[in-house]
């Protein structure tokens, strides 16, 4: 990445270790916040709330993160600070100054509009006019490719541009594509590197004249790092099997119920969070049983065991279920594919319970998404134990961190010393 070893040639680099989950809106929420999921309670890119047996998967706005965040904190000690959140989960609704997220409008007759949350609201009419629609069905799915990249860089140096944020944070997800389709060292994932180095060479290139002579300090952060993986588990098929997990028809479909099962697991790439119908103990140990030694399987936690990886919460799971890093885990419950919801081939993150990376493949038979979980190469959540899974922090500066191995707690600590904060 010629551009980025440009960028940081003068600057430091250090070890980034993502805390667990190692997973897209945990490590968001733990590097805006410094705290890990036990303290700003996103456990997962998804949320299960008991009490109304609802799982709510890539929608809640910022008042899900349960600590302050990067712009609370600065706005609180500089008021005059004007700070940029520009495609970060869970961005709908927070303090900062000037925000963008896709938010598609809803029409009355079924269909979508394309559309993105801006703060202030007539930001994206303005962005629309010049640029055109955020191109949604290029930032997830089997169309997903550098024209969303491509979108958010002109966007976010318009934006720095026209109002000149003191902090600007920028996601950029290009990379979660083709390394999780078809494999982390795979030709695709080298040519999304390369992609993505000129976005960002072309991005650094706009601030430096928005800024007009000032040269911005630049960190760069990789939220996570993803390994090829060769093995997939099915934890709701098995607890399905033990009798635990309910399904019921719906129009020739299985549907999970939620109100009838005894457990079932909301997953998350290599990692799944399981609910125990009234925390019932024996069947807690009953589910937990089922998952001790099966292949793919590193770890299965009790509630009073999550503690060492700091996601004890009452959003979490009565067992949390972690896969060795070759294997990841889908949600399917279903066993005849005839059968399966009709969500399950469409690109559908809301209504399906767990995170499906097979959304960014495309069966041209059915046309729709496939069925086949083993198509996916590589995935990431598990615990970073070995230097495989540490990503990297970059700086433009030096002495801007030392170089050690830093947590992905710490990128708030340091933005925020930048700051005198």
């Amino acid at each position: 990445m010629p551009r980025l070893r440009e960028l940081t040639a003068g600057g430091d680099c250090g070890e980034l270790v993502p805390s667990f989950p190692g997973v897209t809106c945990c490590v968001q929420a733990n590097m805006t916040t410094g705290v890990p999921p036990a303290e700003h309670g996103v456990v997962a890119n998804g949320f299960y709330f008991r009490e109304e047996r609802r799982v709510e998967m890539w929608t809640s706005p910022n008042s899900c993160i349960q600590q302050p965040q990067l712009w609370d904190i600065l706005h609180k000690h500089h008021p005059h600070l004007k700070i940029a959140a520009w495609f970060p989960l869970h961005s709908v609704g927070c303090t900062a100054d000037y925000v963008c997220w896709p938010a598609p409008k809803h029409n009355p007759d079924g269909s979508e509009s394309l559309w993105c949350y801006t703060r202030p609201e007539s930001l994206y009419p303005e962005l629309l006019e010049s640029l055109g629609h955020f191109p949604l069905q290029h930032f997830w799915g089997p169309f997903a490719n550098i024209k969303s990249t491509e979108w958010i860089v002109d966007s976010a140096m318009r934006v720095a541009q026209q109002h000149r944020p003191n902090l600007f944070y920028i996601y950029l997800a290009h990379l979660d594509y083709a390394a999780q389709k078809s494999g982390p060292d795979s030709p695709a994932a080298i040519q999304a590197l390369e992609q993505l180095d000129s976005q960002i060479g072309r991005m650094v290139d706009g601030f430096a004249v928005a800024y007009k002579g000032h040269k911005p300090l630049w960190l760069v952060a990789s939220e996570y790092v993803i390994t090829p993986v060769k093995h997939v588990s099915y934890p709701n098929r098995l607890l399905r099997e033990a009798g635990l997990l309910k399904t019921r028809l719906d129009e020739g479909h299985e549907l999970l119920d939620l109100e009838e099962s005894l457990a079932w697991a909301m997953v998350d790439h290599q990692f799944s969070h399981v609910f125990v119908k009234d925390q019932n103990q024996q069947l807690i140990e009953q589910a937990a049983n089922l998952f001790t030694d099966l292949p793919g399987i590193a770890e299965v936690l009790r509630m009073d065991q999550l503690d060492q990886y700091d996601l004890r919460h009452p959003l979490s799971g009565d067992l949390v279920v972690i896969s060795e890093p070759n294997s990841w885990q889908a949600y399917y419950w279903w066993f005849d594919d005839a059968l399966a919801p009709l969500f399950a081939r469409r690109v559908d993150i809301h209504r399906k319970p767990g995170y499906d990376p097979v959304e960014m493949f495309w069966d041209p038979v059915n046309k729709g998404i496939p069925l086949d979980a083993t198509l996916v190469k590589g995935s990431h959540g598990a615990p970073a134990l070995t230097t495989e899974q540490r990503g990297v922090l970059l700086s433009s500066e030096r002495g801007v961190f030392v170089e050690q191995p830093l947590a992905d707690t710490d990128v708030a600590d340091i933005v925020l010393r930048q700051f005198g904060v």
